[in-house]
């Protein structure tokens, strides 16, 4: 049975109005009526690294809490710390991350709580059972979230081709531990006639794994967790991994840890929207935005995360590339995420999570005008 997904152009005018047809699409995928007097919802987003701007913009996020805050649950909007050395590896600097993006009490109405705690550490363990992991641990927020608004930017990716719905939800609810055992096989390493020491990498690397000597840098296998930053900062691209097993497994490990989320949480009280515009080469969490590869496209919104995701790279391919992109010669039906990124394939995360039964790829589009 298709699952059905609400679709909202980004177009607008001033008869035509986007948030209007937003607020349309909302009400038409109906989450509200789940709700309990005081649920706690989370609303789960990316705040964005400091000196980013293609991350969902706060005046999305503000009309979404608008729209919900007149239920009487208790809203608050979340995320957790990374693993690499950036604005958002403990919750202080988080915050203040957050805030300094536009995300605070003051533009959106409801607390920021990091949902792994302070420093990354507060988590529960759910047992799954699965190829990689049989237990994952889970920021331990969720152990009280009744329902789950996940909402995210849909843009290219190092290691998943895309990032979407089912990376928010797996890597992006995941404590520091998880993310490093989620990482632990990628093996980057230095191709050392292309680099030239500029030391750059350094300061991303969370456990000092990285030296520069004789204006060479080298990576600590033993020390290394596999985070992957060292290779988007590299301006040489003179650091590299085993793409074919690491980005494979990568995905399939965020997957196993969406699975976590969402049998905790349930199925039926999570909500995904995915916004499809500034779809930017490179993940919300580098300090830097590139061009978009596509104009912007509009808002899929649905209960399904590989069916919202899938929908939202169908949506993309259909569109011819920016001409001011990375992908200035791609035509009308190519995929653009296998161009940016030749040695991942995206549809791994996709046809794992609807084996585990996370989602489904049969879907249908509902048009909101």
């Amino acid at each position: 049975m298709s699952t059905k997904l609400y679709f909202t152009s980004l177009r607008s005018s001033g008869s035509d109005k986007f948030f209007d047809r937003f607020k349309k699409s909302l009400r038409a995928a109906g989450f509200e009526k789940y709700f309990n007097k005081n649920d706690f919802v989370g609303i789960k987003t990316h705040f964005g690294e400091l000196g980013n701007t293609t991350y969902v913009h706060p005046a999305y996020i503000r009309f979404i809490v608008q729209y919900y805050k007149s239920y009487p649950v208790k809203l608050f909007i979340t995320d957790t710390n990374t693993i690499y050395i950036g604005e958002r590896h403990n919750a202080v600097d988080h915050i203040h991350n957050a805030v300094a993006n536009g995300f605070s009490y003051s533009t959106l109405g409801i607390p920021i709580i990091i949902g792994d705690g302070l420093v990354g550490l507060d988590y529960i363990e759910y047992e799954i059972n699965k190829e990689i992991f049989k237990k994952v641990k889970l920021a331990k927020i969720i152990e009280s979230t009744d329902k789950l608004i996940v909402v995210s930017h849909v843009k290219g990716h190092l290691v998943g081709g895309y990032g979407g719905a089912l990376k928010n939800l797996g890597m992006g609810l995941a404590p520091r531990p998880q993310k490093y055992a989620m990482h632990s096989t990628m093996n980057p390493y230095v191709v050392e006639e292309k680099c030239i020491g500029c030391g750059k990498c350094l300061k991303w690397c969370a456990v000092s794994a990285i030296t520069v000597n004789n204006k060479k840098a080298s990576i600590n296998q033993d020390l290394c967790t596999g985070c992957g930053q060292c290779l988007e900062v590299c301006p040489e691209g003179a650091i590299t991994m085993n793409w074919n097993a690491d980005a494979h497994r990568v995905q399939k490990a965020w997957v196993e840890t969406a699975l976590g989320v969402v049998d905790v949480i349930g199925r039926e009280n999570i909500l995904y929207i995915n916004f499809i515009n500034n779809v930017s080469p490179d993940c919300d969490c580098f300090g830097f935005s590139d061009n978009p590869i596509v104009p912007n496209i509009g808002v899929l919104i649905g209960t399904d995360p590989v069916a919202v995701d899938l929908a939202s790279v169908d949506l993309i391919n259909k569109e011819k590339s920016c001409s001011n992109s990375r992908l200035e010669d791609s035509i009308v039906g190519d995929d653009k995420f296998k161009a940016l990124y030749p040695n991942v394939n995206w549809r791994t995360q996709i046809d794992y999570a609807e084996k585990l039964g996370v989602g489904t790829t049969d879907y249908v589009i509902e048009y909101i005008k």
